[in-house]
């Protein structure tokens, strides 16, 4: 019974425990199981004291953890995962969590986006072009766009103008790979100036996006 609520706690803090919740209700038992295992070995990545000079006492700190709930995890089956995450469950009801809208026409980039984005807690939709960018934000209202700048169809420079006709306010976040193209650099770059948008390029570090992100939201 210790090792069950010492397992309840890391996952609680670590912001899993809530996300699984939601898993089961929405997916199934199966799919809550599988996000709790699989979670961990994407974090242990995320929060490697190595990624993370500048907060590396928090780093070790988490990765503590994350190692304390591998072994928790190799200590019971898949039962006993489910009745946690279906026990209590409604006694905490779920808070309101902060929105991302990532619009980006690389497929395995938008799968590592939305599932890291996910395990930190937020409520994550994805789009494939500006076009869908758009429809997608009318619908979902995020609190970010965190768009691609080259795509098809509607660029992301195109895509924040036209959310800005509705929401002025919108927090943007810019990432892209390519810079090459002059008129598209002057436009981006009137964009920071006049908006203050962070810009991102790729490759970039899981932490540093991580830590962006969290930083402009809670501005």
């Amino acid at each position: 019974m210790e090792r069950i609520n010492v397992l309840e706690r890391d996952l609680a803090d670590l912001g899993l425990l809530e996300k699984a919740r939601e898993i089961c209700s929405e997916l199934g038992e199966t799919s809550a199981v599988s996000y709790i295992k699989s979670s961990y070995r994407l974090l242990s990545k995320v929060y490697h004291p190595d990624l993370n000079p500048r907060n590396a006492d928090k780093a070790r700190e988490l990765q503590r953890k994350l190692n304390r709930l591998n072994e928790s995890l190799k200590c019971v089956d898949d039962r006993d995962l489910v009745e946690l995450v279906r026990d209590r469950s409604d006694l905490k009801p779920v808070s309101a969590k902060r929105k991302i809208l990532v619009v980006e026409d690389e497929f395995g980039l938008q799968e590592t986006l939305r599932d890291v984005f996910q395990m930190e807690g937020y409520d994550v939709r994805v789009a494939v072009d500006g076009d869908k960018g758009y429809k997608a934000y009318l619908k979902f209202k995020p609190d970010l766009v965190f768009t691609d700048i080259v795509m098809p169809k509607m660029n992301g420079l195109e895509l924040v103008s036209k959310i800005r006709e509705t929401d002025p306010k919108i927090k943007v976040i810019y990432v892209s790979g390519f810079f090459g193209v002059r008129p598209l650099r002057d436009a981006l770059d009137d964009e920071v100036r006049n908006y203050g948008y962070p810009v991102l390029s790729k490759p970039t570090k899981i932490s540093v996006m991580l830590g962006l992100v969290k930083e402009y939201l809670n501005e």
